[in-house]
């Protein structure tokens, strides 16, 4: 029996369509899909890689048990009710506040997720929230929701429109682009420059994209703020923005900032005047400007450059997308952060979370609140959080540990229970958050391609949910499902601006029919959403009905201006220069005005078929040239004795790792780069090819610095001695 089933790619930001061959109900090809409405056709080599995943003989199907000095297969019952014994001794004793939980990113990219996990926070009443975010992009919502009143108002650039595309710290040849939902982001970028427009990459590395802009601009690591500015001073000058932010930027001269930024005065002159004077034009900076000391003031300079060149809000700038789940109005409750702190860190909360570079600190500091029970949801902290040399006794160390993960990885293999939830092809998918993000405004569902007799991640978090909330191993998850989808529909028809006011619960809920409780969640969602039926008082709106209808997803068209509704600040107004950001600008002048150490700088590096750490247990991903190496500029290696392919060691203030040399001109001298997410096959892991394509860990050498306003980690520009490695070892 043959059948043919399309799907969203889960591996990363770019949400491309696949056309998925089954034969026998096994998987014999996987292709892109030429219909999908965005990504027509293109594919990356992770996204084929789905079936490997599905077929992968260590993916877990059954719950472990930690039991000696390994894990045994258990029941769900048993691995239950032993989570629910060791949780009530722990609160019991401790306290809530000894527990916590940490997730990962694949749980962006489930919706079932997206829907469970704050729930499950909730029942948890814990503070010690950590996740990937700050380890990533949490910079960036921390300057959105202090400019425009809401962190999830993010802008993107408008790629299909623009004649003009500076990008910092993004390499989207590789890595498919990120907070910018794009499939086939190359083949956007090749149609910019086809069209007569001009891509500028500003970056410490010559990347697959820089190679292919019209200009690479070679920056210091963790100086992209300072570069920022130095623009945002030139048009200042030449230009009308608001005299406030001249006083700001006017201690940012390109003269000033040069040796900070390793970026001649003229070549800042001259990116100015282009982004000054294109018909259109946006700036875009990614995890590279994240990751730094500087990188909430980065992710700020980026739109304010949107703003100054009249360039927000506009066919061919930075735009805001709209998804088809959001309604017509957006919460004008002021947002903030730092609402708490962590106990031993004193670092402060933004979205709900502590730093993850702090979570050592909140296990091993003794005294009232100190972790004891840790919850992971599909991360791998041990190899993907700073200072992982600490980090990987310390869970060890915990009184106990529950991990949802397919993988007995570097930190399940930590777990006292995992939970295994099904694997990518055996669950439904609908963006949630990248359709936030989006390049065009669209909206597409894939079911499940093949049944499953294990437990969905939605009634896996559920039942950790009951089980935190004190209601025993024995709750039946779906009526706490069906509680928690009465309460959203009673909440609905309460809001004053809700399309559904006033109308009878009942009858919506019996509307939602049958479906599994995270589906009728999101039609919910849809149907009340500003592109929905809003169950019937909008005939020809969007359902889920009509999403399964239309496989390969539906275009809504390029976005439109929208700031208005956007903007929910106090003022009602975008806040160019919020206080908090004024404030850390001091730090930044003080350091353009330092001296620069003579150490080599470490980068990290994102690469094509790696999706962090996970899809590295598959051969077809991983076979090939060795890519955990430590990329080198030829002079450098040079006067350090350094040969191809031969061992370095490289040593920061934390710790230490040796891997192969690979000497190349396409990086700045004194700076060195170590690919993300590697570091396998430790002891009591079970990944076996991941195993054999080991590589370094490059957390080995991040100490925990965090940049101070995000509380995000600094995993770029980190000061490292390198040599070649010693005979012994």
């Amino acid at each position: 029996m043959e059948r043919i089933a399309f799907r969203t790619c889960p591996l990363c930001e770019a949400t491309c369509g696949l056309e998925i061959e089954i034969v026998d109900e096994r998987v014999k090809r996987i292709r892109g899909d030429r219909q999908h409405v965005t990504s027509k056709g293109f594919i990356c080599p992770k996204g084929s890689s789905l079936k490997q995943l599905y077929e992968d003989p260590d993916r877990l199907r059954t719950p472990l048990i930690r039991d000696g000095g390994g894990h045994r297969a258990a029941s769900w019952e048993e691995a239950y009710e032993l989570i629910d014994r060791r949780w009530t001794e722990i609160v019991e004793k401790y306290g809530r506040g000894a527990t916590a939980i940490y997730f990962g990113n694949p749980n962006a990219h489930q919706f079932e997720n997206n829907l469970a996990l704050r729930p499950l926070v909730k029942a948890m009443g814990t503070t010690n929230v950590f996740s990937a975010s700050s380890v990533d992009q949490l910079p960036k919502h921390v300057s959105a929701g202090l400019m425009f009143g809401h962190p999830l108002s993010i802008p993107v650039p408008d790629l299909d429109r623009t004649d003009y595309l500076l990008m910092l710290g993004a390499n989207p040849y590789e890595s498919n682009g990120s907070l910018c939902t794009a499939p086939d982001f190359p083949g956007r970028l090749d149609a910019l420059r086809e069209r007569g427009g001009k891509l500028v990459v500003v970056d410490p590395r010559r990347t697959k994209t820089a190679a292919k802009a019209d200009r690479w601009v070679s920056i210091q690591p963790g100086s992209d703020a300072a570069f920022l500015l130095a623009i945002a001073n030139v048009i200042a000058a030449e230009g009308e923005v608001p005299e406030g932010i001249k006083d700001l930027v006017a201690p940012f001269t390109p003269d000033a900032t040069a040796s900070f930024t390793g970026v001649e005065p003229q070549t800042v002159r001259e990116i100015a005047g282009e982004l000054s004077s294109a018909p259109s034009a946006a700036v875009y900076g990614r995890i590279g400007t994240h990751t730094a000391t500087f990188g909430t003031l980065a992710s700020w300079a980026v739109d304010l450059l949107n703003v100054i060149t009249g360039n927000l809000d506009r066919p061919g700038g930075a735009m805001f997308s709209y998804p088809a789940h959001i309604g017509e109005k957006r919460s004008s409750k002021q947002w903030t952060f730092g609402r708490w702190s962590g106990r031993a860190s004193r670092r402060p909360e933004v979205l709900g979370e502590l730093p993850a570079a702090t979570l050592v600190d909140e296990i091993t500091t003794p005294g009232d609140g100190q972790i004891r029970l840790l919850l992971t949801v599909a991360g791998n902290p041990a190899l993907t959080t700073p200072n992982s040399a600490a980090l990987e006794p310390a869970l060890e160390g915990l009184d106990f540990m529950v991990a949802v993960d397919v993988y007995l990885n570097e930190t399940s293999r930590h777990a006292d229970v995992v939970l295994p939830p099904p694997a990518a092809l055996e669950r439904s998918h609908y963006d949630l958050a990248f359709t936030g993000l989006s390049v065009r405004d669209y909206a597409d569902y894939s079911p499940p391609v093949f049944a499953t007799d294990q437990p969905s991640e939605f009634e896996i978090l559920v039942k950790l949910s009951a089980i935190a909330g004190g209601l025993g191993p024995d709750a039946d998850p779906n009526l706490l499902a069906a509680a928690a989808l009465a309460a959203a529909i009673q909440a609905e028809v309460q809001k004053p601006d809700s399309p559904i006011r006033g109308r009878d619960p009942g009858e919506i809920l019996d509307t939602l029919g049958d479906r599994p409780w995270p589906e009728r969640s999101l039609d919910l969602m849809l149907r009340v959403g500003h592109r929905g039926d809003h169950f019937g008082a909008n005939p020809g709106g969007l359902t889920l009905a009509e999403l399964e209808e239309n496989p390969h997803g539906i275009d809504f068209g390029p976005l439109e201006p929208r700031l208005e509704q956007v903007v929910s600040t106090q003022s009602g107004k975008i806040e160019l220069a919020p206080p908090q950001i004024v404030a850390d600008l001091p730090r930044l002048r003080a350091a353009i005005t330092s001296t620069n150490g003579s150490q080599p700088l470490l980068i990290g590096r994102r690469q094509l078929r790696s999706a962090n750490s996970w899809t590295h247990n598959v051969e077809v991903l991983m076979k090939g040239k060795e890519r955990c190496t430590l990329e080198i500029h030829p002079d450098d290696a040079f006067r350090l004795g350094l040969t191809q392919g031969g061992l370095a060691s490289v040593t920061s203030d934390v710790g230490k790792v040796e891997l192969p040399v690979e000497i190349t001109e396409n990086i700045r001298p004194g700076v060195v780069s170590i690919p993300y997410g590697w570091g396998h096959g430790q002891p009591g892991s079970s990944m076996k090819v991941a195993a054999s394509y080991a590589g370094a860990n490059v957390n080995l050498l991040s100490d925990g610095s965090i940049d101070e306003l995000s509380g995000n980690a600094v995993l770029n520009g980190i000061p490292v001695t390198v040599a070649q490695a010693s005979m012994d070892g």
